[in-house]
């Protein structure tokens, strides 16, 4: 006996849990399926001990995006200031204002006086990109925005904006190409451009990678954690009716005949279905007997295409608590910090020399390895969050709580595991982060840590579900199989599969928790305006 639903949204990460609000304020049946005990995925807040950590992102970025939802969801989330630091060696500057570039530019001369023009071009790069990001954001998202019922906003506000923005889209084309080609042109010395690319996801869009200072001073942090948005989410699913499964994997998805089944034997029978989880999984459970042979062929290509597709970077991150005071990390940074040890950048270490590292793995020792990772930690760079600075009540009294992390290959973490020492290797590579920086800008590791633990790639696949612990959707390097073109977003959430629609990081590129949110609303959506109610609901 199948359980009936008028739509069942399988993943509930951020995309899942606004898919299904939404379809649950519209009046529909929806089922939201989650194969862990609580829902979020990345956006998701713990306590271990009094200290608050973030399980994936650290903050978040409205991008026109998430204010507005808030506002038309009626929630009432507090955001606070989440202030961005940026450290190289023993030079700190902090992000208070975009005029804060100046500052930034000031410390790369300070490091690199041979490369004050090319520091200069920079400047005028970054500058140029955040006036265009100012336009991409200057109003709220149209999805998030009822013109019918507000035709003076559309005629007095949204209409001139989007000439604007079409000019915008213009510009962004012309940065299309990867970042690190992009400033292989405009800066000479190797060291500078690595201490400014590896901040980003390798082959990053130039456009996106240089609009890193626009971000800086748009980051909010939600008062209680970044998990407070997720909880939100899900208390507004139940208001407006909507129902939540945890601890429920789907195993299969029959297209053809519109069910799906758990693990554990349960089928659930749709009308519509939204797919906010992992895209491959998608391709390989789904059976489509049934479907008509031009959507079998459709599917087959586009699965050989996703199958095919590889995730972005991963992250290792070492959560670390304390004794020391909040004060003590307060005269240093900020409570978001950018710090790089080393002013000579990773160079080859994390190109060629990891490549070699992973072609040839079978000849190298324990020893060759670690002797990498000495070097890669030693010069790589570090997003530390520390929460108890944005919000006074993350951490036990006169104690600190910190969020190191780093963007860490996937494939080297699995044939670590492979090979039999993954949980050595994890214990290597947190000794080594957390000694690179209790011999630079934090000291008091030394001897104040009360406990760490810590989070590699492998980590994050098994917890988001994310095909090789990818946290912002497909690599950059490689084809990516789903739309990258802003003005098609609207087309990103469909599927070749009738009745089938998808949403989340792996629906469009470049991904990120607003845009994750913006398909699940635009799946939706979707869903609504095709729903076709069963007699007598």
């Amino acid at each position: 006996m199948k359980e009936k639903h008028d739509v069942i949204v399988v993943g509930g990460g951020i995309a899942g849990l606004v898919a299904t609000v939404y379809l649950a304020r519209a009046g529909l049946d929806v089922l939201l399926l989650e194969r862990n005990e609580r829902c979020g995925g990345l956006v998701n807040t713990f306590v271990r001990d009094g200290f608050r950590f973030e399980t994936g992102v650290r903050a978040l970025i409205s991008a026109g995006v998430i204010f507005p939802m808030l506002d038309e969801l009626g929630i009432a989330l507090e955001p606070l200031p989440n202030r961005v630091s940026v450290g190289i060696e023993d030079r700190i500057m902090h992000v208070n204002s975009p005029e804060s570039l100046e500052d930034y530019l000031a410390l790369l001369k300070d490091l690199y006086p041979e490369s004050e023009a090319d520091i200069e071009r920079v400047g005028a790069v970054v500058r140029r990109v955040m006036r265009e990001m100012r336009v991409m954001y200057e109003v709220s998202n149209p999805a998030f925005n009822d013109f019918r019922r507000d035709k003076r906003y559309f005629v007095g506000t949204f209409l001139p904006w989007f000439l604007r923005f079409l000019i915008t889209l213009v510009n962004i084309a012309q940065m299309r190409g990867p970042v690190e080609p992009y400033l292989d042109r405009i800066v000479k010395q190797r060291a500078l451009r690595d201490i400014i690319s590896q901040h980003f996801f390798r082959g990053t869009p130039a456009f996106f990678a240089m609009s890193y200072f626009y971000l800086y001073n748009d980051y909010f942090y939600p008062k209680g954690g970044v998990g407070k948005l997720t909880e939100a989410l899900e208390q507004k699913i139940y208001e407006f009716g909507g129902h939540i499964r945890t601890g429920t994997e789907v195993a299969s998805v029959h297209a053809g005949e519109k069910w799906v089944s758990d693990r554990e034997g349960r089928q659930y029978e749709y009308e519509q279905l939204v797919w906010a989880a992992d895209l491959k999984t998608l391709y390989r459970i789904t059976q489509t007997a049934g479907c008509s042979p031009a959507v079998v062929s459709a599917f087959e290509a586009q699965k050989e295409r996703v199958l095919a597709g590889r995730g972005a970077d991963s992250v290792f991150t070492v959560y670390v608590a304390v004794d020391e005071p909040p004060e003590t990390f307060a005269a240093i940074s900020h409570g978001h910090f950018f710090y790089t040890p080393s002013r000579l950048g990773l160079g080859e270490i994390h190109r060629s020399e990891l490549r070699a590292l992973l072609q040839n793995w079978d000849t190298h020792s324990r020893a060759e390895v670690l002797a990498w990772l000495d070097g890669f930690c030693e010069r790589n760079t570090y997003e530390i969050s520390i929460p108890v600075l944005k919000d006074p009540t993350a951490a036990p009294p006169g104690k600190t709580g910190l969020i190191v992390s780093t963007l860490f290959e996937y494939e080297l973490a699995k044939k670590v595991k492979e090979s039999g020492w993954y949980e050595d290797f994890k214990a290597e590579v947190e000794r080594r982060m957390l000694k690179v920086l209790s011999t630079s800008v934090y000291p008091m590791l030394r001897d104040r840590v009360m406990f760490a633990f810590s989070a590699s790639p492998l980590t994050l696949e098994k917890i988001a579900g994310s095909s090789q612990g990818a946290i912002v959707g497909w690599s950059f390097e490689e084809p990516i199989p789903v739309t990258s073109q802003m003005l098609k977003i609207n087309d990103a959430v469909k599927t070749v599969l009738p009745y089938v629609s998808q949403a989340g990081q792996w629906t469009y590129s470049p991904n990120g928790v607003p845009t994750s949110i913006l398909t699940g609303r635009l799946a939706a959506d979707r869903v609504i305006a095709q729903h076709k109610p069963r007699g007598g609901h």
